[in-house]
């Protein structure tokens, strides 16, 4: 595992990699609030691949965005671009977990040219709303930004006090303190958390159903989804998967890729990644 940066229209991006140029290519986006290090489990099974495990915007180690940015799942689009077209990667896989899942299916739904392979960890859909929402959806963004814009990241005594809280909110055991670790920067009382606060707001605007099923329906691409049992699988209705995304149901919680479940799931994705090696 090494560290990686690019450098986007004056924004630092990091990364984590393994493997070497050669390797088929792959992009791992994590989730809300996690970073790279999510992707530490599988970087160290998935073999003969070259994983970019992104910092996306304000999370990790990677820049927050200017004062007048967004943090709206299409912002990311044009990051995703700007660090393929510096890797030099034409094709490539695109691995993505909860919210980096969800982007994923909107950018290779508009990039099918250059996503061959599409793997989904526990997500494929933002929560959608009624156009008739959208009022309600705008005033809820302005208030958030103005509340979060300057506001601080929380300060911890100790990264266990970190880690503890992290733990109480959905990931348990050893396995996320790569993940807290990453997310905090030293501070005064000891440390803080780097990820910007403005990502715990209300975004602009949310796709409605006839928005996500133009996206779904574009995934042309051969695709792997998932679930879950104790994530996105509990989920009593699901939207209709495109045929081209085959869906397998796993053990574990949401982060099943991270411990619980990551024999499951690399036994999964590997050969699912590894088929594009043999693809004409």
């Amino acid at each position: 595992m090494r560290e990686v940066s690019f450098h986007i229209n004056g924004r630092r991006l990091q990364a984590l990699v393994w493997g070497e140029p050669g390797a088929v290519p792959v992009l791992a986006l994590h989730g809300w609030l996690d970073n790279a290090a999510s992707f530490i489990p599988l970087g160290e099974r998935l073999q003969g691949v070259q994983l970019v495990a992104l910092d996306m915007a304000g999370h990790g180690h990677s820049d927050h965005r200017t004062a007048d940015g967004e943090y709206a799942i299409w912002s990311d689009l044009p990051d995703i671009e700007a660090v393929v077209d510096q890797l030099g990667w034409e094709r490539f896989v695109l691995l993505g977990h909860s919210r980096g899942a969800i982007i994923s299916t909107l950018y290779a739904s508009s990039r099918p040219d250059r996503v061959c392979r599409l793997a989904l960890l526990d997500g494929l859909q933002p929560p959608l709303v009624d156009a008739a929402e959208t009022p309600q959806q705008l005033a809820s963004f302005l208030d958030d930004r103005k509340r979060l814009l300057d506001k601080p990241g929380r300060e911890f005594t100790s990264v266990e006090e970190a880690l503890a809280l992290r733990q109480r909110f959905g990931l348990g055991g050893e396995s996320v303190r790569a993940i807290v670790e990453r997310n905090l920067k030293p501070s005064p009382l000891g440390w803080q958390w780097r990820f910007d606060p403005r990502l715990q707001g209300a975004s602009s605007f949310k796709l409605t159903e006839a928005h996500s099923r133009a996206v779904l329906t574009g995934l042309s691409m051969p695709g792997l989804l998932l679930l879950a049992d104790q994530g996105l699988g509990r989920v009593a209705t699901l939207p209709d998967v495109p045929a081209t995304v085959k869906t397998v149901r796993v053990p574990g919680g949401h982060h099943c890729h991270i411990a619980e479940s990551l024999d499951e799931v690399s036994q999964y994705l590997n050969p699912f990644i590894l088929e594009e090696a043999d693809s004409p």
